[in-house]
């Protein structure tokens, strides 16, 4: 499994120990593979929802962790086979899909304007800028390190995506000036640092990065009040950049290099750059 599963799945059985503690008073170290039946499985999942206000999704995402442990524990306690067989049969749940929201290109970079020019809101201009530029997911753009910056005749960033995954996409020519103004305005950056870290020198979380991307949204509103009721994510930037390719002429299989879909391979090179920039000139 990737680094990021396994944080998932640690994640999903500190809640579910912490769970059973609170409402079973069951300590950690004294949990059974019995005591992990479908009516405390099916009771941990409503929790989910109603008390942590997960969605559905991430509920199916917590339900597939506990599933995995399941199987394993299965194949080495039989005993307990008939309590891991009636809880693995607890379902996921169906939900509609909903539509992915954009932001039209002025908006996006009405957003991008609004950063201040003290340290963070240069850092927060940077951050929206590669953002833009890339399509990069979150977990993408906080890893890019300084060394991943490629400046000079032709200018790229380099992402580490999905299962090891690595892709190489042009910066357009702000794009690469921000990073230059960047790393003038921090010297002590290095190589290996993260290109956009916090005051403590480490890389972004990204609950970080939607919070000051929501702080952005919120200021960017006063010049367009639609911005309001809209739910601006760190994904629809990713789907405003893949709009922004479409509708200057990409073709979508190259959108769906650019972006790091399976279908991209492994240390792939996206050669075009298109029409897409994030100038606000």
């Amino acid at each position: 499994m990737s680094p990021r599963t396994v944080a998932s799945y640690r994640d999903t059985f500190v809640l579910l120990l912490r769970f059973a503690e609170e409402t079973r008073r069951l300590p950690d170290h004294g949990m059974r593979i019995a005591d992990l039946n479908a009516r405390f499985l099916a009771d941990f999942l409503d929790h989910l929802e109603v008390r942590r206000h997960n969605s559905v999704r991430s509920r199916n995402v917590r339900l597939a962790a506990v599933r995995a442990f399941l199987k394993f524990a299965a194949r080495r306690d039989p005993d307990n086979l008939g309590v891991i067989e009636n809880a693995l049969a607890v379902p996921m749940k169906r939900f509609e899909r909903k539509m992915v929201g954009y932001l039209q290109r002025e908006q996006m970079l009405a957003v991008i304007e609004v950063a201040t020019d003290t340290w963070i809101g240069q850092r927060d201009r940077l951050l929206l800028t590669l953002m833009f530029n890339t399509g990069a997911r979150v977990s993408e753009i906080i890893d890019v390190r300084v060394a991943d910056i490629v400046l000079g005749p032709t200018n790229s960033v380099r992402l580490h995506g999905k299962g090891g995954k690595q892709r190489s996409l042009p910066l357009c020519k702000s794009s690469a000036q921000a990073v230059r103004d960047w790393l003038h305005l921090n010297p002590q950056l290095r190589d290996k640092s993260p290109l956009l870290p916090g005051r403590d020198g480490h890389p972004m979380t990204r609950a970080n990065v939607a919070q000051r991307l929501q702080l952005a949204v919120e200021a960017a509103s006063a010049r367009y009040p639609q911005l309001e009721r809209m739910s601006v994510s760190p994904h629809v930037v990713r789907h405003s950049t893949a709009m922004s390719l479409l509708q200057s002429g990409a073709d979508p299989c190259e959108i769906a290099l650019w972006l790091g879909h399976k279908r991209a391979q492994p240390g792939a090179v996206v050669t075009r750059h298109s029409r897409l920039d994030v100038s606000t000139q």
